[in-house]
């Protein structure tokens, strides 16, 4: 059953799809000469600062921004920014 009413009926279909949802930390651009030297214990710096919000994308398309939280042993991400929507209240 649809839990939002409000939904089109021919757009229920689509509600059990699934799509990937990946996080982007940050990127960097390097020399081929330095990523063939990687290994491990190797240190990566990105281009964002660490308190930076991280993106959010549904299928390699940017939907939100959020801060990386701990749940449990996992990572997580609190959303607060719907890119084209209204920013997410934090918690109080």
């Amino acid at each position: 059953m649809d839990p939002n009413p409000n939904t089109p009926a021919n757009l229920s279909v689509l509600l059990d799809v699934p799509v990937r949802l990946t996080v982007e930390l940050g990127s960097c651009q390097m020399p081929m000469r330095e990523v063939l030297q990687l290994c491990p214990g190797s240190v990566v710096q990105l281009d964002r600062a660490a308190d930076a919000p991280v993106d959010l994308f549904v299928n390699q398309k940017r939907i939100a921004r959020g801060e990386v939280v701990v749940v449990e042993d996992r990572f997580g991400i609190r959303i607060t920014e719907l890119i084209g929507g209204p920013a997410v209240p934090a918690p109080a």
